[in-house]
């Protein structure tokens, strides 16, 4: 059985994250809008209708907006911690929440999804691990630095979602109030792209194939240049920009086989393995 994944849009405008395998699927965040979450899953020609649960991993909007109408128009229960909801002042259907715990793994069908504790500036943000037939892709955004928790799930994932949100030059030379920079930068904030290419290049084992930088900032940073700045640290590792205009393709894990399908093209073989 493979584990299928993409990002329907990944920055501070809107975050939302698709996986699931041939029965079951999820979301992680619903950052968008429900209409525009409804255009980018039919662009994937991918249905709304196959979607088991959606995982919220904090409170912030880019991460919430779009849930509420989400859960009611098709019926998804929503896993959220008690912190989480409290704070997120989102009317979910109570008959439609489920607690989680910051620590937890939680089966949707043949799905596991593992939540684990992060440093970021919400009550309770979770980081969340996917996996299906000892297939792991992880989603490692909004984290403030990279602590043991972040390290240990990195090493163990097929694929992972991590952030590079800015260029610590850009950042700190650009227009943002101090306060802004600090709280960005200060731990609790954003992974920089430095940090993420250490714990790219530090942590990173052979079995990872896909690495989709993502919840870069639209002021300090820059799509092209941090790419250059991984794809000079690797080999084996396909560095992509999950994108905060527009869907990613949809990249399939099946065992020891990658695939990647295109927009509404059909689905092609990749031989990483010969």
């Amino acid at each position: 059985m493979s584990l299928s994944f993409a990002s329907l849009n990944s920055g501070s405008n809107g975050n939302c994250y698709y996986l699931g395998n041939e029965q079951d699927a999820i979301l992680i965040d619903a950052g968008l809008s429900c209409k525009e979450t409804e255009k980018r899953m039919k662009e994937l020609g991918l249905s709304l209708h196959r979607i088991k649960a959606i995982f919220i991993s904090h409170e912030h909007i880019d991460h919430i907006k779009g849930v509420e109408v989400l859960a009611k128009k098709y019926t998804i229960p929503v896993y959220i911690t008690p912190d989480t909801f409290e704070n997120s002042r989102c009317p979910i259907p109570k008959e439609q929440v489920i607690w989680m715990n910051n620590d937890q793994t939680i089966d949707i069908g043949n799905i596991k999804i593992k939540a684990f504790p992060k440093y970021h500036d919400a009550s309770d943000p979770t980081s969340f691990v996917v996996e299906c037939n000892d297939i792991k892709v992880g989603v490692f955004t909004d984290i403030g630095r990279v602590c043991k928790n972040v390290k240990h799930h990195f090493q163990l994932c097929d694929a992972v979602f991590l952030e590079a949100n800015y260029d610590r030059e850009m950042l700190m030379n650009g227009h943002y109030p101090y306060a802004l920079k600090t709280r960005i930068s200060g731990g609790d904030g954003h992974l920089s792209n430095d940090e993420a290419l250490d714990l790219f290049v530090n942590h990173r084992t052979p079995k990872l194939k896909y690495l989709l930088l993502s919840h870069l900032s639209k002021e300090n940073n820059d799509p092209d240049l941090v790419k250059k700045l991984f794809e000079l640290n690797t080999t084996n590792t396909e560095i992509i920009i999950a994108s905060r205009y527009a869907p990613s393709l949809i990249y399939e894990v099946i065992n020891s086989s990658i695939k990647k399908t295109k927009i509404k093209t059909n689905i092609k073989q990749l031989s990483l393995f010969d």
